[in-house]
């Protein structure tokens, strides 16, 4: 290797370390993001119903969220994540008189997970996350063709997938772009079976966070 290309390499390899310590003082991360929330239709176990069907809208839906990173190398890193997400309104519809889903209910969700970033000291970062937590239901009072609702709030086990964006755009600012399935449990639909216990909650969003 002649000199020329051996102070190349030195160069390359004391870059590399040297933005690698950086981000080490990098470690947590702070932010959130905005999107909605889909829920797939489930139809209703009940062959005399108009609708034997449940249209879900596309809840608008609030998240922040926590990290701090682990291990940090110019590959991969690896950090602990908390997503808190709270849908403020998912409108539902479907059945008939007396046979029917609440007009709407709220979600939260919180989820911590480990999250793995690829090229973490880059400009452009994707990542992948997976975790675990709870979710809570907490349904309207009405029926969605009147009446009071006989179904009650819930909370129940909640699995997290996840896989994202990370692009630097200023110093320590950040934004994101994400896609989260929070496949957890279903509302209680008690005059509306579904036959079905669990559903997946399909979180698309895009935000910023602070790296500090």
């Amino acid at each position: 290797m002649s000199g020329k290309r051996l102070w190349i390499v030195i160069a390359t390899v004391l870059t590399m370390l040297t933005v690698s310590a950086l981000a080490q003082d990098e470690k947590n991360e702070v932010g959130g993001t905005v999107g909605r929330i889909f829920v797939s239709d489930q139809g209703i176990k009940l062959s005399n119903i108009v609708d034997p069907t449940i249209h879900s809208g596309k809840g608008l839906t609030l998240e922040g969220f926590y990290a701090h990173r682990f291990l940090v190398t110019p590959i991969y890193s690896i950090s602990g994540e908390v997503p808190v997400a709270y849908n403020i309104d998912e409108d539902l519809i479907g059945g008939q008189v007396n046979q029917t889903v609440p007009t709407d209910y709220k979600a939260l969700f919180v989820t911590p997970a480990a999250r793995v970033n690829l090229f973490p000291t880059t400009a452009v970062s994707p990542w992948v996350s997976l975790g675990a937590g709870f979710g809570h239901f907490s349904e309207g009072n009405t029926l969605a063709f009147g009446g009071p609702n006989p179904g009650k709030s819930t909370t129940n086990f909640v699995l997290q997938a996840g896989l994202g964006l990370d692009v630097r755009v200023w110093s320590r600012l950040y934004i994101r772009g994400q896609v989260r399935d929070f496949w957890s449990g279903e509302p209680d639909f008690p005059l509306a079976p579904t036959g079905k216990s669990r559903q997946h909650n399909f979180f698309v969003s895009g935000g910023a966070f602070w790296r500090f």
